[in-house]
């Protein structure tokens, strides 16, 4: 952190990366790399980003009214699961090399993009073939465990990868999902931030500005969501993913 500019410039990087992240997209593709040009090294970025990703929570809960309407039973069942998920994550961070996942996490969001693509097709062929019912029932907690994990680890792609899981196994309408997506990565932000608020100093000259932007951000992005058309907004969300996985293959983190 140099300054006035640095604080301005994560500030605008959190506004946008609140509003695409909310929106369908990935938080960490704007905000992570933000953090890096700001001067932080990759674990402390990591660490204040997902900190800052505490602020999307309420905002997207918020500007999501209509959409979680009729969703706290699930929420209140499937929160947990995501919180300790993120929990767990956070820990093996702290005790584990920061890269073991390098090479792994750019196939998974790749893969998470293009089952967004693939999703109504995915979704009505289980349904004709009779195990869709049994695919919500094996996939979302086996699933949402372990991107949930990943999300306290690292958690670029996350985002992509949960509204996909969610699609397929729970709610096919994308403004829905979307914001059910929102709510649970969270939760996971919130025992993360806690455990690395915790346990070793954070750059909090960082975390301010940028979950400041994030939090107006998030206000945005579901309302955007609740407007573009299904289709366009699927199809933006997925090449951002498959954006983010080539960044990630070609530089991985480290």
């Amino acid at each position: 952190m140099t300054g006035i500019g640095d604080l301005a410039m994560l500030t605008a990087a959190g506004v946008l990366a609140g509003l695409v992240g909310t929106a369908g997209g990935i938080t960490s593709l704007i905000s992570y790399p933000a953090l890096l040009v700001a001067g932080l090294p990759a674990l402390a970025a990591n660490v204040a980003n997902i900190i800052a990703l505490v602020a999307c929570w309420p905002g997207a809960a918020l500007a999501s009214q209509p959409e979680l309407v009729g969703q706290r039973v699930w929420l209140r069942r499937w929160i947990p699961v995501a919180a300790l998920g993120g929990a767990v994550g956070s820990l093996l961070l702290l005790f584990t090399p920061s890269g073991v996942f390098a090479r792994v996490v750019p196939i998974l969001v790749a893969v998470g993009s293009l089952a967004l693509l693939a999703q109504p097709r995915l979704a009505a062929h289980l349904h004709q073939r009779g195990q869709l019912s049994g695919a919500r029932g094996l996939i979302l907690p086996l699933g949402l465990t372990a991107m949930s994990l990943y999300n306290g680890y690292f958690g670029a792609g996350s985002g992509v990868m949960i509204l996909a899981l969610l699609l397929i196994s729970v709610e096919p309408s994308l403004p829905t999902a979307n914001a059910l997506k929102n709510m649970l990565i969270g939760a996971a932000a919130v025992t993360s931030a806690a455990i690395f608020a915790a346990a070793g100093p954070v750059d909090w000259m960082a975390v301010a500005p940028i979950g400041a932007g994030m939090f107006v951000g998030s206000i945005l992005g579901p309302r955007i969501t609740r407007r573009l058309p299904a289709g366009l907004l699927r199809w933006l969300v997925a090449l951002i993913g498959i954006a983010l996985a080539i960044q990630l293959w070609i530089s991985p983190k480290s």
